[in-house]
């Protein structure tokens, strides 16, 4: 592995984190706008705030907890780095670094995507076509992944790309579903009604997995079920256990393909694929399922700080050392 691939798979793998992250929160967010629509404006605060913690994004200083003005806020501000104009940006800034190592075609498709925001409408007027925006948001990272798959030689820069895409997943779909179910309060093998019934409905949507879950199961929600699909599902792409699984696959090839030994970021993300592979959702929720999920995140860091580690940070330490 050449110094110049290092730094170029460094690049790779954030670009590819930020534009999953920007992805993800456009599509919670025009979940959570859409259920807004079928509920009275007093039950949305509570809502948006849990947004703000499944996000992991400071809650206002100023306790303003208007849907719009928050909407506007993750979406458009450029001070918060979480922010989808942020992402897009920094992952169009970190692609620009190492065009040459990329397709033409993917420069293209998220310059494009970048500029589609540059116009920033105002608070009062943007809200009317959240729903194409974030819509705009989700279909252009998607184009983009299927471009660098179509593209790009699938060698050392692609891997880095699936690895990053498949940190951040693993990161964000465990802190959205364990805030969520941080507030079950009924049997979770007993199915919801009422109000709650769009609650779960929007866990799914956030997760896009409400059609694939009902293919599954059926339009009944049971929490158990509904933690059992996010959680464990082999096949399904925004699952936890996919995503580890695909970040476990990724590290595999990346340490074939480079010199450098890649044994510990592999040990760290096989043993949450084992711990994932062999649970029982009843031992889980038993346990809590909000618990099990945090822990899952400490140890998604823990996989990243190996991978910082040994393929991108080794270099300074070895100019230093010289």
């Amino acid at each position: 592995m050449t110094t110049m691939l290092s730094r170029v798979a460094d690049t790779l793998y954030w670009m590819s984190r930020y534009l999953e992250r920007a992805e993800h929160t456009a599509r919670l967010m025009d979940v959570d706008l859409q259920l807004r629509l079928d509920q009275s404006p007093g039950s949305t605060t509570g809502r948006w705030l849990r947004l703000i913690d499944a996000l992991r994004v400071p809650a206002p200083l100023t306790g303003n907890t208007d849907g719009a003005s928050l909407a506007h806020t993750l979406t458009f501000n450029r001070l918060n780095p979480s922010s989808i104009v942020s992402c897009v940006s920094a992952a169009r800034e970190n692609l620009r670094h190492v065009r040459e190592q990329c397709s033409s075609e993917m420069w293209e498709q998220l310059n494009r995507l970048y500029l589609q925001m540059l116009d920033n409408p105002s608070e009062a007027s943007w809200i009317l076509e959240s729903h194409t925006f974030f819509r705009s948001v989700q279909e252009g990272a998607h184009l983009f992944q299927g471009i660098t798959d179509t593209t790009m030689t699938h060698g050392q820069g692609w891997h880095f790309i699936q690895l990053g895409r498949y940190v951040e997943r693993t990161d964000t779909l465990a802190a959205l579903i364990g805030t969520h179910f941080s507030r079950l309060a009924q049997p979770p093998d007993q199915a919801v009604e009422g109000a709650e019934y769009l609650e779960w409905v929007g866990l799914l949507k956030s997760c896009a997995a409400f059609e694939a879950y009902c293919k599954a199961y059926s339009a009944e929600l049971r929490p158990l079920r509904v933690a059992e699909f996010l959680l464990l599902n082999s096949e399904f792409p925004h699952s936890v256990r996919f995503s580890v699984e695909s970040v476990h696959a990724a590290l595999h090839q990346v340490g074939d393909l480079t010199e450098r030994k890649a044994s510990e970021p592999v040990r760290l993300a096989g043993r949450l694929r084992a711990t994932l592979i062999f649970s029982q959702i009843e031992e889980i929720m038993a346990d809590g399922t909000y618990l099990y999920l945090e822990s899952v995140r400490r140890e998604c860091a823990q996989i990243h700080s190996a991978i910082q580690q040994i393929y991108f940070d080794y270099l300074v330490e070895s100019a230093m050392a010289g």
